[in-house]
């Protein structure tokens, strides 16, 4: 067998570690991307609803078609990550949300519905991916800062969505003349994607594709530990998902009386909290090698966040900072990403990554409609007021609640509790 000098391996090491990098890189950015297609249509409501000629909750439904693709697909990329790898698999999720893109800007409400689908489905597969790179290839005590800091590229996709494509369409520029820009720099990403992404080694595997996956599938399924991380975070990513990015503006026009403009910098600062929330909470946690303490601490100041975004007065406190804070706090929401990784071995690191997707996002693609459907029934179908928005998303507040009891049940994962569980000899968490 051939040896080779402590230099040589220093060098292989370096170079996989920077071919890694690079990998993550251009997932995170491709994760940027689908966020901007996620969360654009916030800002553009009443063009949506002139141009298919639907109401608002027509254009809430339309939108919300986007979780119908983003939920069971995460099954499918995680499952074919692990089997495939982040470069058979990355380029053509991105061509698929590219295609979505392509068919909303048709002006086609059919079109428009299945491209909504289409950029769910292609779309989750930047996460997926950027967990599945991060979390194989660097060292355990870094994974929910590289988790965290992919989920950062995520909220500035969030946020420019609304920071920037608002001022366009505010500008003049047709909304089907956005999606098919948008279509045309997804197809260039795919490109990039498939020309980029150095090589990897996804897990052997001797089984049946098939046989394997529903196995492996099984096991995650029927881990408490899987469906408990999957329900804390989609209660924490909620208030973000469905009252910031589909009802936020709306809900400071009609419920505070903000003009356009302001309404979107205010709704936008949400996913800004993100971009700072998401690296901090997942720093922090690596940093005290424990996942649980800094969930229930960043949903507690959630739940304030989202009290005072109901029930509060805006001129109680300065500009933006409510919804930086709650952006920011809500950043806890990606340490289920890393307990759910921490739970099992490499093979099974995508697969697991994609249940809790699943799980998270069948959550807001159930509760999307539902919460629609509550604001028509307690405004009658007439003109939306604060206490109808304050009627209709009070539940958000159980299920932020709901989110801190849920994680006192969870097995905790971190550095520290498995080296303490090592120093008892009852093994790694």
């Amino acid at each position: 067998m051939k040896t080779i000098s402590a230099r040589e391996f220093s060098s292989q090491m370096k170079q996989r570690r920077s071919g890694a990098g690079m990998a993550w890189l251009l997932a995170a950015v491709y994760y940027f991307y689908q966020y901007v297609l996620r969360s654009a249509p916030s800002v553009m409501m009443p063009q949506l609803s002139e141009g298919f000629a639907l109401s608002a909750l027509g254009v809430a439904s339309l939108v919300g078609v986007f979780y119908y693709g983003y939920s069971p697909f995460s099954l499918v990329a995680g499952s074919a990550l692990d089997r495939m790898g982040a470069k058979a698999v990355l380029p053509a999720g991105a061509l698929l949300a590219a295609l979505g893109a392509l068919l909303f800007g048709t002006g086609s409400v059919g079109s428009a519905n299945l491209g909504r689908f289409l950029q769910g489905a292609g779309g989750v597969f930047a996460l997926v991916g950027a967990v599945y790179i991060a979390s194989n290839n660097f060292p355990a005590n870094r994974a929910a800062t590289l988790i965290g800091a992919t989920q950062m590229f995520g909220m500035a996709g969030g946020s420019a969505g609304q920071f920037l494509v608002g001022p366009i369409i505010a500008a003049g520029i047709p909304w089907h003349g956005f999606w098919i820009g948008m279509g045309l720099i997804g197809v260039a990403l795919a490109v990039i994607l498939y020309f980029m992404l150095p090589p990897d080694a996804p897990a052997e595997r001797h089984d049946d594709w098939i046989k394997g996956t529903a196995k492996s599938l099984g096991v995650v399924f029927r881990n408490p530990q899987s469906m408990l991380c999957g329900v804390i975070a989609g209660l924490l990513f909620i208030p973000t998902t469905i009252l910031d990015m589909t009802w936020g503006v709306q809900f400071l026009q009609e419920g505070h009386g903000f003009v356009y403009g302001e309404a979107v910098i205010r709704s936008a600062t949400v996913p800004l909290g993100w971009i700072i929330g998401c690296p901090l909470m997942g720093a922090l946690s690596d940093r005290l090698g424990r996942r649980k303490p800094v969930i229930i601490g960043g949903a507690a100041v959630l739940f304030l966040c989202v009290a005072w975004a109901l029930y509060g007065r805006p001129g109680s406190v300065p500009p933006y900072v409510i919804g930086i804070v709650m952006g920011l706090a809500s950043g806890a929401a990606m340490l289920p990403y890393t307990v759910v990784k921490e739970s099992y071995p490499r093979e099974m690191g995508g697969t697991a990554t994609g249940v809790i997707n699943f799980v998270i996002f069948t959550l807001s693609a159930l509760l999307g409609p539902a919460f629609a459907w509550g604001m028509q029934l307690v405004s009658g179908g007439g003109q939306m007021g604060l206490e109808h928005y304050q009627t209709t998303f009070q539940p958000l507040l159980y299920g932020v609640g709901l989110a801190i009891v849920l994680t006192l049940l969870l097995k905790e994962t971190g550095p520290a509790s498995a080296r303490l569980n090592t120093a008892k000899g009852g093994g790694n968490a």
